[in-house]
C-alpha cells in the first residue's frame, strides 16, 4: 500500500504549480464555502484575538488563513519532488545566527509557533544550519501515510522523535550537541499549564519547552517565519537567551507567548486558527499555576 500510495503522490508533485494552486484554490471554495470546516472555531479565535476589528476585517482573516492552511498541504507534495536547487530559492532567513550559535558548543532550543509554512521551515533549519536538527511528530494513524510524512520530513537528515517517546528518548540525544525544534504554543491541560495572558485572555501553555531549556542549558532562539509570496517564505531568528537557568519559574514561557502573539498581529492569516486556542476558562484552582499577574 505504501508504494500505491507514494507512487500516486509522487506522479501528482510533478505537476507546474500553478496547476496545483489551482486545485487548492477550487479546495478552498468547496472548504469554506460549502463543507465550513471548522469555520465556527476559526471565527470565534478570531473574534477572540482582535476584539477591535469588525465581522468584515475577521472573514477577510479567515479566508486568507484558509488559503494558506490548503497551500501548506499543496506545498507539502511539491516536495516530493523538488530539487534541493528549487527549494532554495523559496526559503530565506538568517540562518547564519545558527551557525554562530554552533561555534559556541550550546545546544539550541528553536521556539516557534503554528505558522505557515512549517514543514517548509523545517526543511530549511535541517536544511541551512549546522546542528543535528531534531524535530518532535505526532504518529499518524495509517502507517503508510505516516511512512511516507517520516519520509519527507527525515529529507535534510532531520532525527524525528515520536511525541509518545520523547520523554524516554530524547536524553540519548542531547549528549551531543543538537537544536530541537519545538511548536511551542501546544495547548495545555488546564492543571498542569502555566496560565499567561494570550491576546488579553488567560490561557495555559506548556511547561516542557521552559523546563527541557533549563535542564539541558540550552540556548533559546524564537522564530517567526512567514509567506513572503506563495510558495516563497523567510524565517526570523532572535536570540532570547544563552543562560536560561537565570530566568525565575515561568519567566520563559511567558516572555515567549509575548513573542507569539506580536509575531500573529503582525500576520494574523499566518497562523492555524483551527485549532481552540481557548478552550479552558481559569479557575482559582489553578492560581499556583499562573505566571501573569499583576506585580509580575
Amino acid at each position: 500500500m505504501y508504494y500505491i500510495i507514494y507512487g500516486f503522490l509522487y506522479t501528482l508533485s510533478l505537476v507546474p504549480w500553478r496547476i496545483l494552486y489551482f486545485i487548492s484554490d477550487v479546495v478552498y471554495g468547496l472548504l469554506y464555502y460549502v463543507i465550513g470546516y471548522r469555520k465556527k472555531v476559526v471565527m470565534s479565535n478570531l473574534k477572540i484575538a482582535f476584539p477591535d476589528k469588525n465581522e468584515h476585517e475577521r472573514i477577510a482573516i479567515a479566508k486568507e488563513f484558509y488559503h494558506n492552511f490548503l497551500d501548506t498541504f499543496i506545498e507539502t507534495l511539491k516536495f516530493l519532488s523538488l530539487s534541493d536547487q528549487q527549494f532554495s530559492k523559496r526559503v530565506t532567513g538568517n540562518f547564519k545566527l545558527l551557525t554562530e550559535l554552533y561555534e559556541t558548543g550550546q545546544s539550541v532550543q528553536l521556539h516557534s509557533g503554528h505558522f505557515f509554512n512549517w514543514e517548509y521551515m523545517n526543511w530549511g533549519i535541517a536544511k541551512y544550519s549546522p546542528y543535528r536538527f531534531i524535530g518532535v511528530y505526532l504518529e499518524i494513524p495509517n502507517k503508510a501515510i505516516n511512512r511516507i510524512v517520516l519520509k519527507l520530513r527525515s529529507r535534510y537528515n532531520t532525527i524525528l522523535v515520536s511525541a509518545y517517546t520523547f520523554r524516554n528518548t530524547f536524553h540519548q540525544l542531547a549528549k551531543t550537541q543538537f537544536a530541537l525544534g519545538l511548536a511551542a504554543d501546544q495547548s495545555a491541560p488546564p492543571e498542569k499549564g502555566y496560565w499567561t495572558e494570550f491576546f488579553g485572555k488567560l490561557t495555559p501553555f506548556v511547561t516542557g519547552p521552559e523546563k527541557g531549556a533549563i535542564r539541558n542549558n540550552t540556548a533559546i532562539v524564537f522564530v517567526h517565519f512567514y509567506k513572503v509570496k506563495r510558495g516563497y517564505y523567510h524565517a526570523d531568528f532572535e536570540v532570547f537567551t544563552t543562560d536560561p537557568r537565570r530566568f525565575a519559574h515561568g519567566e520563559i514561557t511567558k516572555n515567549y507567548v509575548s513573542y507569539l502573539e506580536s509575531c500573529i498581529r503582525k500576520k494574523p492569516a499566518n497562523y492555524l486558527w483551527s485549532h481552540r486556542r481557548w478552550k479552558h476558562e481559569y479557575n482559582e484552582v489553578y492560581s499556583k499555576n499562573l505566571i501573569s499577574r499583576a506585580g509580575d
